[in-house]
């Protein structure tokens, strides 16, 4: 094998990994036709609708909720199950703030389940420990589109009678033993931000197979107005104002009749990325559990205890490979990533919601509340993935990844 290129060897790859547009004459469709209408707002539009028809379809389930960001679609199908101020979700340690906020300004207080340091998701064993009776969700992370372990997540929801929201912001079309993430709990939350499968460049959709579920979610997103109510107005649950716009829903409506190829082709490259680096020394890519596939948002594996490089020193050596990766992710769990839950700071002088009457007394968030979850951060590599690779850009990365784990010592 050749001389690393951090060494002064020559790089495994010589140009920049290919990049692509998500968008383009399907959209551009869809969005004159809005613009001839001049109807931009989703009452009395077409487009958002037939979005959330067509995504609810795909999922096979009877009701979406599209809105304007992936943070508002958790907070929909937070309201769809309707906790009280003080009453707890027990959700993931690793993951954007966005899939937090939505706990705390619902007035409710997110509980971290530690992580399996293999598939990167909830450690059932944990999530069982962080059971209370205050507990009214269990919210698992499919993180980087590696569907979770959901099966005893189902199980222990079933005997607990506690209902599962899916943050599925990572893993559209994610599938677990046949079935598509966020069909498999009681409600699916989706991201349509820019970085997603698909996008709008930022915008949102929740589903749900159970009618009230459905219909509070759609009150909860448009201010829980009755839109069929004729004068005077009539609101219900008190509620923000989530609307996905006409010309947002006009290019989700192109892109969900997109959105499965290119999955096909960011699974293709993540399983042909993990065949080729079996047997190779000091790395180990995230498992897919079996009869699982993922839809591969970003390929993510980490670096042996006993490897003799850390992750900053193997990103720093792959990189010089010419091809790009990151060490970690967000560095350390999200919980200790933000002041206002680490510290309980929240709305003026108070620290609601941990201060509510009906909170559980003595919730903090430290270091070591997680330690799987910290271990594992802290040895954690990802690398981007995208539909616009093929093999030529997968053997490469590859290559990289052999050549560095094999040879480098610090």
């Amino acid at each position: 094998m050749s001389k690393l290129a951090i060494e002064g060897g020559e790089a495994v790859r010589k140009r920049p990994l290919p990049g692509g547009k998500k968008v383009g004459k399907e959209e551009l469709k869809e969005l004159v036709d809005v613009i001839d209408s001049g109807h931009l707002y989703r009452h009395g539009g077409t487009k958002v609708i037939q979005f959330e028809k067509a995504f609810a379809q795909l999922h096979g389930v009877s009701h979406a909720v599209a809105s304007n960001s992936g943070t508002s679609s958790i907070h929909v199908g937070i309201a769809m199950v309707n906790p009280s101020p003080g009453d707890e979700i027990i959700t993931c340690p690793v993951t954007d703030l966005g899939s937090i906020l939505p706990i705390v300004f619902h007035n409710c207080i997110p509980i971290f389940a530690d992580l399996n340091p293999e598939t990167y998701n909830a450690d059932i064993e944990s999530i069982k420990a962080n059971i209370t009776p205050k507990t009214k969700a269990i919210m698992p992370i499919h993180l980087f589109g590696n569907p979770s372990d959901m099966d005893p997540i189902v199980d222990i929801s079933k005997r607990k009678g506690i209902p599962i929201i899916e943050d599925c912001s990572q893993a559209h079309l994610a599938l677990y033993k046949g079935k598509k993430v966020g069909t498999l709990g009681d409600i699916g939350c989706f991201s349509l931000q820019q970085s997603k499968h698909m996008t709008t460049g930022a915008g949102g959709v929740t589903i749900t197979d159970n009618r009230d579920y459905g219909e509070r979610g759609s009150f909860f997103m448009d201010k829980g107005q009755h839109q069929d109510w004729q004068w005077p107005r009539k609101y219900g649950d008190i509620a923000l104002n989530y609307h996905m716009n006409e010309l947002s829903g006009a290019v989700a409506l192109a892109q969900v009749k997109k959105v499965q190829d290119v999955v096909n082709r960011r699974r293709k490259n993540g399983e042909m990325l993990t065949s080729l680096l079996d047997g190779v020394p000091n790395i180990k890519p995230q498992k897919v559990l079996p009869d699982c596939h993922g839809s591969y948002w970003l390929y993510g594996l980490t670096v042996n205890p006993d490897a003799p490089f850390t992750a900053s020193q193997f990103v720093k050596a792959y990189t010089a490979e010419g091809l790009p990766a990151s060490p970690s992710y967000i560095g350390k769990p999200i919980f200790m990533c933000s002041i206002a839950i680490s510290e309980q700071k929240t709305f003026g002088d108070s620290s609601h919601p941990w201060d509510h009457p009906n909170a559980r007394k003595g919730i903090k968030y430290t270091e070591g509340l997680c330690p799987k979850t910290e271990d594992m951060l802290n040895r954690m590599v990802t690398l981007p993935m995208a539909e616009w690779y093929g093999e030529e850009e997968v053997k490469d990365m590859a290559a990289a990844l052999r050549k560095v784990a094999t040879q480098y010592k610090v």
